[in-house]
């Protein structure tokens, strides 16, 4: 009986030795997996295989400082136009809407309006006073000549006869005004576009009552051949930007088309919570690319060029609205370093403006040790 017992646990111990073994045979053709342990201090990685983990050296590079900000696009203010009605009244049709583009004398929306017609109405009765005091003004110079009246009797008379001519030039400039035409009395007036652009405001529908100018405007229209674009730039970097500098504009969109624009304003007033100031830049628009509203990446460009460190665009992670790169501190250490990164070279290579210096080793692939770090 023990001699079984004995037989048996040999075999099981013989087993378990080749289990083991092939394992460690199968292994030992990969390379060992990275590992990553966290130090104390929260910036300092390490890492048991650093060859994983390519180093790269900062050069150096002679540019202008440059800064890339956000931005939205916007009418030009100086080419926008309110459509204003005159006239107050109930909205009987709409000939144009939001986002239409429009030419100048185009009907808008017709409005009916009493207005009009205490205008018409104003206009005949002058008419017909005038009438009725030319007829007392002609008798009145016959009299005169035949002495039958006095001069201060002929003067009153003339008098009155020029101020009903005052008074019905004062009638047809007010349907005039109106945009009514006084040889076609109607109850329902025309409001026209002013200028050509695109219609960029609405505050009318159909049947609405329109205010005149007690109201709010029934349309804006914007000429968006040129348009604005505001930045917010924040108060430690408003010394790069100045007004009459050029700036490149990217849109979102459309990232591969390059626009360029010219700073027009500096808001002299700064958002006290983001401290950030307003920075106007004004933008041709061929072919109306920018639409209102879209969101933009402006760059400025400095006057005086300085020496920056170049890495390549991996070697920088961005992370929590900062940018950062991974320099060794000794052979299985890293330390992750906060940079302010500049723009990116077409070579794939980005300037860094302050962080590091000329010839600082750094990893080459953030991306990959954050990763590893993460896991």
């Amino acid at each position: 009986m023990n001699r079984k017992l004995g037989f048996a646990f040999l075999s099981a111990w013989a087993v378990l030795q080749a289990g083991c073994s092939g394992k460690a045979a199968s292994g030992s053709g990969a390379p060992p997996q990275a590992k990553v342990e966290q130090e104390t201090d929260v910036s300092i990685l390490q890492v048991e295989h650093p060859e994983q983990f390519p180093l790269v050296k900062a050069t150096e590079s002679l540019e202008a400082a440059s800064l890339t900000v956000t931005g939205v696009v916007g009418p030009d203010v100086s080419r926008t136009v309110p459509v204003i009605s005159l006239a107050s009244g109930r909205v009987v049709e709409i000939r144009a809407r939001l986002g239409d583009a429009v030419e100048k004398g185009q009907v808008l929306l017709r409005v009916q309006s009493p207005d009009i017609a205490a205008a018409f109405s104003d206009y005949r009765k002058a008419t017909a006073d005038e009438v009725l005091v030319r007829k007392q003004f002609d008798r009145a110079k016959i009299l005169y000549d035949k002495g039958a009246i006095s001069l201060n009797d002929f003067q009153v008379a003339e008098d009155t006869e020029s101020k009903a001519k005052v008074d019905v030039e004062t009638a047809q400039e007010h349907l005039h005004v109106l945009g009514v035409d006084k040889d076609h009395p109607s109850a329902v007036v025309d409001i026209k576009a002013p200028v050509s652009g695109v219609i960029t405001d609405q505050q009318v529908t159909s049947a609405s009552g329109v205010q005149g100018l007690s109201g709010a405007n029934p349309f804006t229209i914007s000429d968006l051949s040129h348009v604005w674009i505001l930045c917010d730039v924040y108060e430690n970097d408003l010394a790069n930007v100045h007004v009459g500098e050029i700036a490149q504009i990217r849109l979102v969109a459309y990232p591969d088309k390059a626009l360029s624009g010219t700073i027009s304003n500096i808001g002299p007033i700064l958002d006290p919570n983001l401290r950030s100031a307003k920075v106007r830049v004004e933008v041709a628009n061929p072919g109306a690319l920018m639409r209102v509203g879209m969101f933009v990446n402006a760059t400025f460009h400095g006057q005086k060029k300085e020496r920056f460190a170049v890495v390549p665009a991996s070697a920088i992670l961005h992370l929590h609205d900062r940018d950062w790169v991974y320099v060794p501190v000794s052979d299985k250490k890293f330390r992750r370093v906060e940079v302010k990164a500049g723009i990116t070279r077409p070579d794939k290579m980005q300037l860094v403006l302050s962080g590091i210096e000329r010839g600082q080793p750094v990893v080459s692939n953030a991306l990959v040790m954050q990763n590893a770090a993460e896991q």
